[in-house]
């Protein structure tokens, strides 16, 4: 093939991959199958030499790095994108949902709110597809987290055996892969592109998260696709959840109305999140001192020896944070 031919091969690409630099193209054009494909640094010539890329915007670039989980299903990283304005006068929160070790993107669902239901709602049918990941990452807010309490998207969660972690405080960039995540989405996708409503919203969303995860090189991953690196979970999502079981030695209480649980004589705040589920209490090597358990996630513990009888403690914090 000519020079020229290839030429038209580079700038078709980015035609339809604006975004896409050198060497995502150059990755591109390999998977594609074509033969005598330049280097990034020629793609990147002719990019330049037709006037599409932005000088100031590449020489800002930096390389996003972060831990990452060691397999797939680790953990996943889920938030909410800014919210935007529809062309029937309501909004589009986007719901993310991306698998820390592979960047494969389980979930993008155009929703209408940020209701703990709602996104139970979009959760279900991503975990029928893929399966249960061990643990998932969230912010701090509602739905996530509500100060130092737990939500009712988290106890369900929980029910789920996913084990629950929230970024620190003031720390967005604990959750960098999500967030560079949603920089490519408005960069590929949003734009200032204006949509009618929530049905064109996922019209759209469906074919670019498909281009994304089987498509689109991406750089953390050496330029592999990250459908290359996903498999899927091992743990099927149960229609019906199984009963909630304890040890024999753990001391099992339901929570009360308000919140709270009764133990030897102590009123034990849980959160109003766990009304009527069963907490066990465990005994721990220290007399006096118990730990406290909703299924496997550790909500806190209670020193009952400095604790009076007929007084009231809070114990659970809002899981570990990463």
């Amino acid at each position: 093939q000519t020079a020229d031919t290839m030429e038209a091969a580079v700038l078709a690409e980015r035609a339809g991959h604006p975004t896409w630099g050198g060497r995502k193209l150059q990755r591109r054009l390999v998977n594609l199958g074509r033969y005598s494909v330049p280097a990034p640094s020629t793609i990147t010539a002719i990019l330049r030499r037709h006037g599409q890329l932005d000088a100031a915007a590449n020489a800002t670039h930096r390389p996003w790095q972060r831990f990452e989980a060691p397999f797939p299903n680790a953990l996943w990283q889920m938030d909410f994108k800014g919210h935007f304005a529809l062309g029937n006068h309501s909004r589009c929160h986007p719901l993310t949902v991306l698998d820390d070790c592979s960047r494969f993107n389980v979930g993008l669902v155009a929703c209408s709110d940020e209701r703990g239901e709602t996104v139970r709602d979009c959760l279900t049918p991503i975990f029928r597809c893929y399966g249960l990941p061990d643990r998932m990452l969230m912010d701090n807010g509602g739905p996530w987290g509500e100060g130092r309490e737990y939500t009712k998207l988290a106890v369900w969660l929980l029910r789920l055996d996913i084990a629950v972690s929230h970024g620190r405080p003031y720390h967005p960039q604990t959750q960098g892969k999500d967030e560079r995540f949603h920089r490519t989405l408005q960069a590929e996708l949003l734009g200032s592109r204006l949509f009618a409503d929530h049905d064109h919203c996922q019209a759209a969303f469906d074919p670019w998260r498909d281009s994304y995860n089987f498509d689109r090189p991406h750089e953390a991953l050496g330029l592999a696709t990250p459908a290359s690196r996903y498999t899927m979970s091992r743990r099927p999502f149960p229609e019906r959840l199984p009963a909630i079981e304890y040890g024999p030695g753990d001391q099992v209480r339901k929570v009360q109305g308000n919140g709270e649980l009764y133990f030897q004589g102590r009123v034990l705040t849980v959160g109003r999140a766990f009304i009527g589920e069963p907490v066990a209490l465990r005994p721990t090597v220290v007399d006096g001192r118990w730990e406290v358990f909703y299924c496997r996630q550790h909500l806190g513990g209670i020193d009952l020896t400095v604790v009076p009888k007929n007084t009231k403690q809070r114990v659970n914090h809002v899981s570990e944070h990463v």
